[in-house]
C-alpha cells in the first residue's frame, strides 16, 4: 500500500521577498522548499521578522513540553483570529489560558466523551443520509457533517435548527476572505491603531459572534430556569474554576464557543475529508474497512445508539484515521515565540522571535518515518512506529496547550467514517486529484471530488 499521497506545490529555495510573502498570503504550503522534509531547523531573518521552524524531536519537546511558558502562543497568530475567535483558549497565554482550560477540560474527560456518542451517532446517521449517489465534493460534506455534531453536543440542536445553520454558512463565509496572515501579523503595530480587515472578513466574524451571542443567552437563561439540557455547553457554562470560583460569562462563553466551532468543525472536516480521499484510492483497503464497519449494522434501524465501547472494535479504522492525520493534520503549523533570548542549533534567537513546529513537516519528515509520503495505516500495527510517533506524530499538538478535545475528535471521525462506508463505496478519480494547501487548515485547492457509489 505504498502509494505517495497527494502532497503541495513548493517554491524554488531562494525566492524573492516579495514573491515569498504572495505565496504565503494564498497559501502556508506552497510557501515552503521540499528541503524541509528533512532539514533540522530553517531560519528566516527579516527587517520586520525574525523566525525559525524547529524539526528536531529536542526542540520541539522543549518547546511544546519542557518549557512551555518561555514559548507562548505567538501574538502575530492573534491578529489574524481576533476578531472571530476574541480572547478564546486558543489565542490567551499566562494565567488566562490556565484559568480557562481549568473550566473547559473536565467537559471533556472520558465520562462526559461517553455521554455525547449518542448525539456523534446522529450526526453520523444524518451524514450517511444526506450523501447521493455520483460526483460529490467531499469536503463540503464532511463540513456539514463535523458542524452538526458540533451543534448536537454543545447545544442539543442538529444543524438544521435555523440558527446552527446561519453559523456554519456565515463561517464558510468567514473563511473564504479572512487572509491567512494581514500586515498586523508581519509588523509589530500598535494596539491602539486599527487593523486592516477586509470588510466581508468583519461583517462574518461580527455576524456569527452575534448568532453564538443568541445561543449562549438562550442557554444561560435555560441554566437560570433549570431547564438546560446536560450537553457540552451546560456543562462548561456551569463548571466554577476550582481556584476563583468564577464561571464564564456570557462574552467569555462565546469566545470559547467559536474556537470550539473552529477546532470541532473545521480540523474534523478536514481529517475526515482527507481520510476519505485516501480510502478512495485504496479500493481493497476500503473493503477490509468496511467489513470492520458491520459491527455497526445492528444499531442502523435501532432506537439505540450504540456504545462508546463500539470503537475498539474498529482498529483498522482507527489506524486509517491516524495516517491521514500524520499525512494532512489539520493545523499544519503551531506558532510560538520567545519569551526571552535563546540559543537553538548555535542560532541567537532574540526575545519576540517566532518559532515554528511544523506538525506538516514533523508528520512526513525524511528523518523521523520511513516512507514518509505514502500512505500506509498498516504501520500503525508495528512496533517500530511508536518511536516515530513520540518525535513525528502530533496532530493535536503536545504538552500543556495539548487540544482538549483530542479523544472527543478520534471518537467522532472513526465513527462518522465507519458509518459512511456502511452504505458506501467512494472511488477517487485520477483526473481530479487534490492539491493540499493551507488556509484555516489544511484543505484542497479545488475541492476534493468522489464517486460516491451506493452498497
Amino acid at each position: 500500500m505504498s502509494i505517495k499521497a497527494p502532497m503541495p506545490d513548493h517554491r524554488p529555495d531562494r525566492v524573492p521577498l516579495w514573491k515569498h510573502l504572495a505565496l504565503f498570503r494564498a497559501d502556508i504550503l506552497s510557501t515552503q522548499p521540499v528541503r524541509l522534509y528533512r532539514a533540522k531547523m530553517a531560519e528566516v531573518k527579516l527587517p520586520f521578522l525574525h523566525s525559525v521552524m524547529v524539526n528536531t524531536p529536542d526542540l520541539v519537546r522543549l518547546v511544546l513540553q519542557e518549557r512551555p511558558r518561555d514559548f507562548p502562543k505567538s501574538a502575530r497568530v492573534r491578529e489574524g483570529l481576533r476578531l472571530l475567535l476574541g480572547n478564546s483558549v486558543f489565542v490567551t497565554n499566562g494565567p488566562d489560558w490556565e484559568g480557562q482550560r481549568r473550566i473547559i477540560d473536565p467537559a471533556f474527560e472520558g465520562g462526559r466523551l461517553r455521554h455525547s456518542f449518542p448525539a456523534m451517532w446522529a450526526a453520523a446517521q444524518a451524514s450517511a443520509a444526506r450523501l447521493r449517489p455520483g460526483l460529490q465534493e467531499i469536503e463540503a460534506e464532511m463540513s456539514h457533517a463535523a458542524a452538526d455534531v458540533i451543534f448536537r453536543t454543545l447545544f442539543s440542536i442538529p444543524i438544521e435548527d435555523k440558527t446552527a445553520a446561519q453559523v456554519y454558512h456565515s463561517f464558510r463565509a468567514h473563511q473564504r476572505s479572512a487572509p491567512i496572515v494581514n500586515l498586523a501579523a508581519l509588523l509589530r503595530l500598535p494596539r491602539w491603531l486599527p487593523r486592516p480587515f477586509a470588510r466581508e472578513t468583519r461583517s462574518t466574524a461580527a455576524h456569527i459572534r452575534a448568532l453564538i451571542t443568541a445561543l449562549t443567552e438562550a442557554r444561560m437563561q435555560a441554566i437560570t430556569a433549570g431547564t438546560a439540557p446536560d450537553d457540552l455547553a451546560t456543562k462548561i457554562m456551569t463548571t466554577p474554576d476550582p481556584q476563583t470560583g468564577a464561571c464564564f460569562s456570557t462574552g467569555e462563553m462565546v469566545d470559547q464557543v467559536a474556537i470550539f466551532f473552529l477546532a470541532g468543525h473545521e480540523t474534523s472536516a478536514s481529517a475526515l475529508a482527507w481520510a476519505l480521499y485516501l480510502v478512495a484510492s485504496h479500493p481493497e483497503w476500503q473493503a477490509q474497512l468496511a467489513q470492520e464497519a458491520e459491527v455497526l449494522r445492528p444499531y442502523l434501524d435501532s432506537a439505540t445508539a450504540p456504545d462508546f465501547g463500539v470503537l475498539r472494535h474498529m482498529p483498522l479504522i482507527r489506524d486509517t484515521m491516524r495516517e491521514a492525520l500524520r499525512l494532512y493534520p489539520p493545523v499544519p503549523m503551531l506558532v510560538r515565540e520567545t519569551a526571552r533570548p535563546e540559543v537553538f542549533r548555535k542560532r541567537k534567537l532574540g526575545r519576540g522571535a517566532q518559532v515554528i513546529v511544523s506538525l506538516w513537516h514533523l508528520g512526513r519528515h525524511e528523518g523521523i518515518w520511513p516512507d514518509p509520503h505514502a500512505f500506509d495505516p498498516e504501520r500503525w500495527q508495528r512496533e517500530s512506529t511508536k518511536a516515530c510517533a513520540r518525535d513525528g506524530y502530533l496532530p493535536f499538538s503536545a504538552g500543556p496547550r495539548v487540544c482538549p478535545g483530542a479523544g472527543f475528535a478520534m471518537a467522532e471521525a472513526v465513527l462518522i467514517l465507519a458509518r459512511l462506508l456502511l452504505d458506501w463505496q467512494f472511488h477517487a478519480l485520477p483526473d481530479k486529484r487534490p492539491v493540499p494547501i493551507a488556509h484555516m487548515t489544511v484543505r484542497a485547492r479545488d475541492g476534493i471530488w468522489l464517486d460516491c457509489i451506493k452498497r
